[in-house]
């Protein structure tokens, strides 16, 4: 470790890029330390990749995504964090499809296609397999189709387990249910076709299907495979979980999406920005937990807890201590949709929240006011101002958002007041706001 002394200007100075194989920086022979310089060269060249890359976004945006979700396939948390940019561009990022997906993501029509090789428990061999009976033989038709034409050896029930709760084969049989209590029986049945090509053995249905090869496109035995009981599919919440645990993230839908209007009127920060906060900085976030672990502290013996939770972005941990926990523990429980309110918290490398307060986002409510041009003057704003600070909490208690919608001449703007104007109780400060002559309402945060 080398502690700088002094420096100075030594004027035009040729520069060079020195490269050190581990260290950065560097001791010279009088002891002063010098650092890896960057030149002119050097910088031009940055800046030039800078400008490319910021073209192909601004005018390739689809493409350029896809190859970055490509380049990041390999890590869970920049793919999510990706999917959600692609989300605020307005690009549709579409769940795998097993007649559609290659092996990385790939534009499609104005669209980006989810890749094959980041679905967990799918290796290269069965993404391989899969792709080449694809190409050579056309789309599949069925699970037992696909099951019929590619090496089970490779692609064993762990892979197409995955391929089903991912919803791979929903455009095949949306019943993700269905395909797994299917598969057991499907793949007995593929299993002893596949010992009877492979002793010369032709099976009466191959000849009744007009079968022109073993794998040929004709071939129509797939229609005789054994099905299971027809059974109701799984309920949505059952499928997002099922197809995060293959994914690590949602991609057909997510818990969160129908909240991306409650963003807006809120702007909370996302969880992929968290690090970047000031410690102790209040924040606000809309989020879902995914896991709560309560707690008893050693010292007061009082409860708290400790939450991990996600938004569209990515994930991030909180913790409630005592005080705060005895107010709001009925809110905290597993998949629930949540407003949070609270602090940034650094420590030792890892970043956390320390959450204060907590809502459902299916309770909150915001008050909007309407405006008309002549009142937008300073006496009309500062008599609503007033009445607003009259309404508002103390601490997190305010937590009714304010908007002013001022009708113009062809347009109405809906203009967002900050969280010093917010209220505690909506219905008060929407009957003191009529009151006074603003007409205003109240109207759910949430819509479906």
């Amino acid at each position: 470790m080398a502690k700088i002394i002094s420096r100075k200007s030594l004027g035009n100075q040729p520069v060079y890029d020195i490269g050190v194989e581990r260290d950065h920086n560097f001791i010279l022979a009088n002891g002063k330390v010098a650092s890896n310089c960057f030149n002119k060269s050097h910088s031009t060249a940055y800046g030039y990749v800078t400008y490319q890359t910021a073209y192909l976004k601004a005018n390739y945006a689809v493409e350029y995504m896809t190859a970055l979700l490509t380049a990041s396939s390999g890590s869970t948390d920049k793919v999510q964090k990706y999917i959600a940019t692609c989300a605020a561009m307005g690009i549709e990022v579409e769940q795998p499809d097993i007649n559609r997906s290659d092996l990385n993501f790939t534009p499609a029509s104005g669209k980006i296609l989810f890749g094959l090789s980041a679905i967990r428990n799918l290796g290269e061999g069965a993404i391989e397999c899969i792709l080449k009976a694809r190409r050579t033989d056309g789309p599949f038709k069925s699970l037992a189709h696909l099951c019929d034409r590619v090496d089970l050896r490779t692609v064993n029930r762990r892979a197409l387990e995955s391929l089903i709760y991912c919803g791979a084969f929903d455009s095949i049989e949306s019943n993700r249910k269905q395909l797994t209590t299917d598969l057991g029986v499907v793949i007995s049945w593929a299993q002893d076709r596949a010992k009877d090509r492979d002793s010369g053995q032709t099976n009466i249905f191959d000849l009744l299907g007009g079968s022109k090869s073993s794998h040929g496109n004709t071939n129509t035995a797939w229609k005789s495979a054994p099905k299971g009981s027809p059974i109701e599919d799984y309920s949505p919440q059952e499928k997002l979980s099922l197809e995060k645990d293959l994914l690590g993230f949602y991609v057909s839908d997510h818990p969160l999406k129908s909240a991306h209007q409650v963003a807006k009127v809120l702007s909370p920060i996302s969880l992929s920005k968290l690090a970047e906060q000031g410690k102790r900085t209040t924040i606000s976030a809309i989020v879902m937990l995914t896991e709560v672990k309560n707690h008893i502290t050693k010292t007061t013996g009082e409860p708290m807890a400790f939450v991990q939770m996600e938004d569209l972005t990515g994930q991030a941990e909180g913790v409630i201590f005592p005080k705060n926990y005895q107010r709001i523990s009925s809110r905290l429980t597993t998949d629930t949709s949540l407003i949070i309110w609270g602090k940034v918290d650094h420590k030792d490398e890892r970043t956390q929240m320390i959450i204060e307060d907590a809502e459902s986002i299916d309770t909150v409510k915001m008050v909007i006011v309407d405006l008309t041009l002549p009142r937008v003057n300073t006496r009309e704003l500062n008599h609503l101002k007033a009445i607003l600070q009259e309404h508002s909490g103390q601490n997190y208690q305010s937590k009714v958002p304010v908007l002013a919608r001022v009708e113009g001449s062809d347009h109405n703007q809906l203009v967002r007041l900050g969280s010093k104007y917010w209220v505690q109780d909506h219905r008060e400060t929407v009957n003191a706001l009529n009151a006074a002559g603003f007409p205003a309402h109240a109207s759910p945060l949430k819509t479906d």
